[in-house]
């Protein structure tokens, strides 16, 4: 049995993965790298032990460095989150070698599942549709040039073992092929050491949907629905929601049967997800399957009620899945946002910095996986992302005027986040509508630029200067006769004399 577990990653999924570890009793312990000494994984866990530099590449995805720290602590099992190692096949083979248990799938699925040439081939032999394409890796420019021709434009060339939007490319006619077809193999090769790359047709204005999928080592396998994440930048997700707002009750069924059947394809064994294009009509194509937890699972675990991170360790534990198809369904609606630390007026470029103040909202509803703090540096060397907000509610409009709300609670000085992006995209109506899908940050430029300049100005103004009465008035208590006394604030005083501003 399990009974200690170290997380191999950092942030806000090291520490939602120590939350539910701590509810089941277990011991956990972080790894972290010379950057994240102060980061709020490291002090909630159990035990934590330094694995390197800043740099990933020589301490979050060191293999041996990690294996060497479980075995030093006597860990029985490694949870990767999301992101690092956790779709890397040989570290999962390494814990099997050590006698450590992963919680993940096997190191084979990982890589029937990894190639998404030999993935689309599996799903073909499974019955699953996948979109018209080639199931044999391109060798040349020249044969990209005639597939192109005989699948007819738009085409996406696609990087064998690329994810995140590396390595794709899309391709709009022939004079655009022979530069794709270099460059996404140069871009592969330089993000995944793999320079494979695959043809398939582009489904024109797709929903990108996917299904959660959890089985274990006895044979079980079962979906909890789905989430809609057709709220891309650069193929890179902002915004997530469940159930999809686009999906008919007999199509969310045929969808989630067909997750089903690609999971039992490759005897998968953990928590995954099975990523579809569905196009407006209607008709649904597998795209991926990723062998990990991912990003959103939050509203899964909202709106179904079920603690994935709980079910991966059951799991991998070797336990029967007690979770029942018949007895799950969705309640309720989730819509979650991606925060991060970037300038959205400057290209979307990170911000790191050291976070001035910090006020998250609350209320019925709200859940916030976050890992920042007052006082704390946001690091340069990873993702930007510094949490994820998330809300629930009876029903999609409710869920949207909530979000609303706490996106206006949520402030963060001291570097530039999203946060005002986000609000504008829950005031977008085709977003409102449900009506959207993945060219909708494309077709709402627009209305997503910075329009309320002067209102968010006067606000941070406010902000700022209440934060210096504060620091005045704190010098003065500490000459008053009453340690304890607070004299009101001037600031305060003169806004409501004048009119001007509330507070």
């Amino acid at each position: 049995m399990i009974k200690k577990v170290l997380i191999a990653n950092r942030g806000e999924i090291a520490l939602r993965v120590m939350r539910s570890c701590r509810e089941m009793g277990l011991l956990t312990v972080a790894v972290f790298s010379e950057a994240d000494r102060t980061s709020h994984h490291v002090a909630y866990a159990d035990e934590a032990y330094p694995i390197g530099p800043a740099v990933a590449k020589e301490s979050y995805l060191n293999i041996e460095k990690v294996i060497a720290t479980a075995k030093r602590c006597g860990a029985d099992a490694i949870h990767p989150g999301y992101g690092f190692l956790s779709e890397n096949s040989e570290f999962a083979r390494r814990c099997k070698e050590e006698g450590i248990i992963f919680i993940g799938p096997a190191a084979e699925t990982m890589e029937a599942m990894g190639d998404k040439i030999a993935a689309r081939k599996r799903m073909i032999a499974a019955g699953v549709p996948v979109v018209p394409g080639t199931e044999q890796p391109l060798q040349s420019a020249e044969e990209a040039v005639r597939i192109c021709n005989e699948i007819g434009y738009p085409v996406m060339l696609k990087a064998s073992m690329g994810g995140g939007g590396k390595g794709m490319r899309l391709i709009h006619n022939e004079s655009e092929v022979v530069e794709a077809y270099n460059t996404a193999r140069s871009e592969s090769m330089s993000s995944f050491g793999d320079d494979t790359v695959y043809l398939e047709k582009f489904v024109e204005e797709p929903h990108h949907i996917e299904f959660q999928i959890l089985g274990d080592n006895h044979g079980n396998v079962i979906h909890l629905f789905d989430r809609e994440c057709s709220v891309q930048r650069r193929n890179q997700k902002v915004v997530e929601e469940s159930p999809s707002p686009f999906l008919t009750p007999e199509l969310r069924r045929e969808m989630g049967e067909k997750a089903v059947a690609a999971a039992k394809a490759v005897n998968y064994s953990g928590a995954g997800t099975i990523e579809f294009l569905v196009d407006k009509n209607r008709r649904f194509y597998f795209l991926e399957m990723n062998t990990r937890l991912q990003v959103e699972h939050p509203i899964t675990e909202e709106v179904v009620g079920v603690d994935l991170v709980k079910e991966q360790i059951r799991i991998a534990n070797d336990e029967v899945l007690h979770l029942k198809q018949e007895e799950l369904f969705q309640r309720g609606h989730a819509i979650e946002c991606r925060i991060c630390a970037e300038d959205t007026e400057n290209n979307f470029m990170p911000s790191p910095g050291v976070i001035k103040q910090l006020t998250e909202p609350n209320g019925i509803g709200v859940r916030i996986d976050s890992y920042v703090y007052d006082g704390y540096e946001i690091p340069i060397y990873y993702d930007p992302m510094i949490g994820k907000l998330i809300v629930w509610a009876t029903t999609r409009q409710y869920a949207i005027e909530r979000m609303r709300r706490v996106l206006y609670e949520y402030k963060i000085t001291g570097v530039k986040t999203n946060l005002a992006y986000l609000k504008r995209i829950m005031h977008v109506p085709d977003f409102v509508k449900g009506e959207y899908n993945t060219l909708f940050i494309e077709k709402n430029a627009r209305m997503l630029v910075r329009t309320n300049t002067a209102n968010e100005e006067l606000e941070n103004i406010a902000m700022i200067a209440a934060y210096m009465d504060y620091l005045v008035n704190l010098e003065e208590n500490v000459s008053a006769q009453l340690p304890d006394a607070r004299p009101i604030s001037r600031w305060r005083e003169f806004g409501l004399q004048k009119g001007v501003l509330r507070i």
